[in-house]
C-alpha cells in the first residue's frame, strides 16, 4: 500500500481498486533507436511484468493490459506472429509469480481467432490460477469495445432478452468485474482507441508521454499519487460527494 512521503504528515494516498493499461508505443520505440519492431515488444512485455509487481506492492487488486486489438490484426504478419510468440513467452513466465502472488487470470476479448498455442497457454494459466483471489489480472486480447458490443447485442437477441444497461453490463466480457477506476495510456496518445468504452464511463483518465518501454515503477507510483488527489463525482455535485463523506479518489472516508 502506499505511503506517505517521509517528513509529510499527509495520509496515505489511496489505491485504485482497478487499474487498466493501453501499453503504446513499444513499436515506435524501437524504430527510434533502430531496433526491430519486435524488440520493442519484448522490452515492453519486461515493463509489464515490472508494472504489474508494483501494482501488487501498491495493493491494486485488478490490473488490465490491452495486449490485442482487434485492429491489430492488421498489422504485418511477421509482427503478429511475434506478437503472440511474445505473449507465449510472458505468460509461462509470469505464471510462477501468479501462482505465488495468487493472482488470477482472466481474458476479454473473442480468443477464437489466437492461434492454438496461444490458446493452449492461456488455458494453462487460467486452470492454474482459476481459484485464486488476492489480486486478478485480465488481458484484452484481440480484444475491442465495438466488437464486444456487437458480441453482446448479438448474445441478447440470440436469447431474446429485453436490451437494459442491466443486461448488457451481465453479458460483457468484464462482467463481474468492477469498472476500472483508472485508465493509464503510454507514449503521449491522448485516445482510448477502442479500449473499453462503456466501462471507461467514470474512469479517471491519464496519459503519459513516455513510450512503454521505458515506462518505470516509479512513474506509475506518481500517476497512482495523483489519482488520490482527485474528486470523483460520478454525476454528484463536489458539496454531495463530501457530504457523503467521500475521499477525492472515490472512497468511502
Amino acid at each position: 500500500m502506499l505511503k506517505a512521503k517521509t517528513g509529510e504528515n499527509s495520509p496515505a494516498p489511496r489505491v485504485p481498486r482497478h487499474v487498466a493499461i493501453i501499453m503504446d508505443g513499444n513499436g515506435r520505440w524501437a524504430k527510434a533507436r533502430g531496433l526491430p519492431r519486435l524488440e520493442g515488444h519484448r522490452r515492453g512485455a519486461e515493463t509489464a511484468r515490472k508494472i504489474l509487481e508494483k501494482a501488487d506492492q501498491l495493493g491494486v487488486e485488478i490490473v488490465t493490459l490491452y495486449a490485442f486489438s482487434t485492429e491489430n490484426w492488421q498489422r504485418p504478419a511477421d509482427e503478429v506472429k511475434g506478437l503472440m510468440i511474445i505473449l507465449e513467452t510472458f505468460l509461462k513466465a509470469q505464471r510462477a509469480y501468479m501462482i505465488k502472488k495468487q493472482t488470477r487470470l482472466q481474458v476479454i476479448g473473442d480468443l477464437s481467432k489466437l492461434p492454438e498455442s496461444t490458446r493452449a497457454e492461456l488455458g494453462k494459466s487460467l486452470e492454474t490460477t482459476k481459484d485464486f483471489s488476492r489480486r486478478t489480472l485480465v488481458l484484452a486480447l484481440n480484444y475491442s469495445a465495438r466488437d464486444e458490443m456487437t458480441r453482446v447485442t448479438n448474445r441478447l437477441i440470440a436469447a431474446g432478452n429485453p436490451v437494459t444497461w442491466e443486461s448488457i453490463a451481465g453479458n460483457l466480457d468484464t462482467a463481474g468485474l468492477p469498472d476500472p477506476d483508472l485508465i493509464l495510456r503510454s507514449s503521449g496518445e491522448m485516445r482510448l482507441s477502442n479500449f473499453l468504452m462503456l466501462q471507461a464511463a467514470y474512469s479517471e483518465l491519464f496519459f503519459s508521454p513516455t513510450p512503454w518501454p521505458e515506462f518505470t515503477e516509479e512513474e506509475f507510483e506518481n500517476i497512482i499519487r495523483e489519482f488520490s488527489t482527485r474528486e470523483r463525482r460520478f454525476g454528484k455535485t463536489g458539496e454531495q460527494v463530501k457530504a457523503d463523506g467521500v475521499t477525492p479518489a472515490g472512497h468511502t472516508a
